[in-house]
């Protein structure tokens, strides 16, 4: 799949639709699908054929189209990476939602606080979203509307850089107007915008 001035790699591309829609480029997860067999961690999203990057920020305006959509960064291979989870609920009432999670050989594993409001408040409509990480300092922030979300802050220090990811963990989203703007990659000061 190619949008956003990047190629991304994607695990099916029938699944994805790029089309138009009032003057923007559109890339649309058309199929949500539950994770593949063994430690339940997502999937279904599109990572960004890219060097790794070790600080980077991912600025998009997401629709999701059921619950939710996430943000992958620090990808190394389908078993290391963390992602941002958005969601209409809140951790409090589901805790595998609206949080950080962690992907280290395993199951994810949320590492953010469950308190804060839902990032979303109703499905179907555009927000702007924005995902902030520092690999150096292990810092992660994701914003909703230009609004922090309280439970989409965490601290990871064992993934150092990565790539990143749009998509969902089983669900439907679209996302538009994205760009990937980085601090240090790969050691070397630079901005790279799409």
């Amino acid at each position: 799949v190619e949008i956003f001035g990047h190629k991304w790699t994607v695990q099916d591309a029938k699944d994805w639709k790029i089309d138009t829609e009032d003057g923007s480029q559109v890339l649309h997860l058309l199929t949500g699908k539950e994770p593949l067999p063994g430690p339940r961690r997502p999937f279904q999203f599109a990572v960004a054929d890219t060097p790794p990057f070790g600080k980077v920020t991912i600025e998009a305006d997401a629709r999701p189209l059921k619950r939710s959509l996430i943000v992958v960064f620090g990808y190394r291979d389908p078993a290391h990476f963390n992602y941002v989870h958005f969601s209409t609920d809140a951790g409090t009432k589901q805790p595998v939602h609206n949080g950080v999670f962690h992907v280290f050989g395993g199951e994810r594993v949320r590492i953010s606080a469950l308190e804060g409001p839902a990032a979303f408040p109703a499905i179907n409509r555009w927000y702007h979203i924005r995902v902030v990480w520092d690999g150096a300092t292990g810092s992660v922030q994701g914003e909703v509307d230009g609004q922090p979300v309280p439970s989409l802050h965490a601290v990871d220090l064992s993934i150092h850089e990565g790539k990143i990811g749009l998509g969902s963990f089983n669900e439907t989203a679209d996302f538009k107007n994205v760009s990937i703007t980085t601090g240090l990659r790969l050691g070397i000061v630079g901005t790279d915008t799409s």
